[in-house]
């Protein structure tokens, strides 16, 4: 984690954020009110695993953001309203 000071070997090589979504990565997906480079931001510094973040085309334009760790997809969700505020 960012925070803690320690190197993630993901993101010295660039392999942290993907650019496809992988089928066996868990989704969340919601109306985002913040931009994705907002939860990117937040997800480099506080999570560990891989993730990815897109746009979902459905009758209301949301945000998918996907995580390889299952758990990281929890504490994403549950934190959730926090980050998609728009005074985050």
């Amino acid at each position: 984690m960012l925070k803690h000071g320690t190197v993630n070997p993901l993101n010295v090589h660039g392999l942290r954020q993907l650019k496809w979504l992988p089928p066996h990565f868990e989704q969340v997906q919601f109306p985002s009110m913040v931009t994705d480079k907002q939860l990117s931001d937040w997800i480099f510094e506080n999570l560990e695993g891989r993730f990815y973040i897109g746009d979902v085309d459905n009758p209301e334009r949301s945000t998918l953001v996907a995580f390889e760790l299952v758990g990281e997809a929890s504490y994403f969700s549950l934190l959730l309203p926090q980050i998609n505020s728009p005074s985050y």
